[in-house]
Formats: C-alpha cells, structure tokens, sequence
C-alpha cells in the first residue's frame, strides 16, 4: 500500500506506556469485555489471568522498533477511511462522524469494559473508539500467517466498518437482541453483522484503490487476512474440529466473499447481509 510520506489522522489518541487499566473485574464492564473477547474467538481464561494480574504490571513501555513505523501507517490508513467515509456519506446526504482511533500497550480501559491485548483490536459502540495493539501487526503474520501492511489495514477498516455501522443506526437494532433470543440465534445475526462489516471495508478499499493507494498483491493480503479469521478456520487451528452453532463472524469463505463484494461494488446498497438470502 502507498501510505509513507502521506497525510496522518489527527484521531489517534496514544496511551501506550500508560500504565495499567483499571480493571472492572466481575462488574458490567468486565462482562462485556468477555464477550467481545469470545465473540473473537479469544480465550476468556486468558484474559482473566491477564486482568488478574493488571494491577502488578508496570507502566514502563518498551515497544518494537517497528512500533514507531506501524503507528504512523495505522494513522495513514484511519485518514483514508476518513476521506472516504466523509464522501460517501456526503453523497448519501448524511455527515460521517470521524472516530477515535486508541493505541494502547498490554491492556486499556474503554467504554465496554477492561481488555488486554488477547483481545485483538475491537470497536467500541459505547465511545465510538477504535482499539489497537500494535503488536497484533506481528501476531497477523506470525499466529494467522497473514502478512503484509494491507492485511493490516483490512482489520482497520473492519473496525472502522463497526463504527459506520454505529452510525448508521445498524448495531442498536442487533444488540439487543441478544437479550431476546438463544444464544445459537443471536449469533445468526452476529454472523450477518460481522460479515456486513467485511462488506464495509471492502468498500473502503474499493475507493482506496481509486485513489491509487493500492499494489500489486495487496487485494491479495486482505483476503488472505478475511480468511485467516473466520470461524472455521480459527476453531479448526484451535480444538481441530469448528462448531458452526456457535460461528460469530462468518466461515473464511463467506468473510472472504462479502469483502470482496464490497471491493467490486464500492457502495452502500449491497451490503445489506440481513436481507441476503445466502451468505
């Protein structure tokens, strides 16, 4: 992707070396957190150990010494799906309101809950903010064998795909019901969410390559990542068999498939994965 010597987001809120969040421990926050956390595909137990040990850990950061590089390229790519998102909007007659993009180190505290970086990064409704480690760029490459600086963009835009969800009204009509229905239910509708949200960033890459921002090969790395992280392909590495009951996100195929749909059409209109008849 052609991102150096380009324009950064003002957006970027860094509380790296912060020092610990404070913990909501068996509180609402803490709940919700876990959720996120296994809606992930996350291991709950883990970031329980984490939370268990936040208050001894140091607020000393020491990060990679690619640390400096990754976090201009996350606030490159956060500006792009500002212009774009601010177009698209426009034209739709509506005003796109930017999000916070937080970069954090170990664990931090958000309007959802605590989490540590098991989590991976993840929107939050709550405060309209976007979640980052930068050490998920490594764990990318290394854990889902999906490398390559558009692979990272693609979550980005994934995250910020949440956020144009938000706003358009889309997540307060799917989270409640969560209260309404069985869990094997809701996730029907939490696979159509996450999988609109696939849709979402591939219509930002849509326009990123109008904009001649794209190479050669890295249509390529974002599917490659859409794939690395879809249920099936998670479960499978992690217990050898994949429950699709219990899929959150969408099959690697179907992540795959609807991100592409978005990088063809680059628009609104055919992303509507509620009223899809097949995904």
């Amino acid at each position: 992707m052609k991102w150096k010597g380009r324009r950064s987001s003002n957006n970027v809120e860094d509380r790296r070396g912060a020092g610990p969040a404070v913990v909501a421990g068996g509180g609402l926050g803490g709940i919700v957190i876990l959720l996120i956390v296994m809606l992930l595909g996350g291991d709950p137990g883990q970031l329980m150990t984490e939370m268990a040990q936040t208050g001894t850990q140091s607020s000393t950061y020491s990060g990679s010494e690619h640390d400096p590089e990754l976090a201009e390229f996350v606030s490159v790519v956060l500006a792009d799906t500002e212009e774009v998102w601010t177009k698209i909007f426009r034209e739709q007659g509506m005003t796109y309101r930017e999000p916070i993009l937080v970069l954090y180190s170990g664990s931090v505290q958000s309007a959802c809950g605590s989490a540590g970086s098991s989590v991976g990064p993840f929107y939050c409704p709550g405060d309209q903010k976007l979640y980052i480690d930068l050490s998920f760029y490594d764990e990318l490459q290394r854990k889902y064998q999906a490398p390559g600086d558009f692979a990272m963009a693609y979550v980005i835009a994934h995250e910020v795909g949440h956020h144009v969800q938000t706003l358009l009204g889309t997540t307060e009509k799917v989270m409640p019901l969560r209260r309404e229905l069985s869990e094997e239910e809701f996730n029907k509708y939490l696979v159509r969410f996450e999988l609109q949200a696939d849709y979402l960033a591939g219509v930002w890459a849509h326009h990123a390559q109008g904009m001649d921002l794209l190479e050669e090969g890295d249509l390529e790395e974002a599917l490659a990542a859409a794939s690395a992280v879809g249920d099936d392909t998670l479960q499978e590495r992690a217990r050898g068999y994949s429950v699709p009951e219990s899929f959150t996100h969408g099959t690697s195929e179907q992540r795959k498939r609807w991100f592409y749909k978005g990088f063809q059409t680059g628009n609104l209109k055919e992303g509507d994965t509620f009223k899809a008849k097949q995904l």
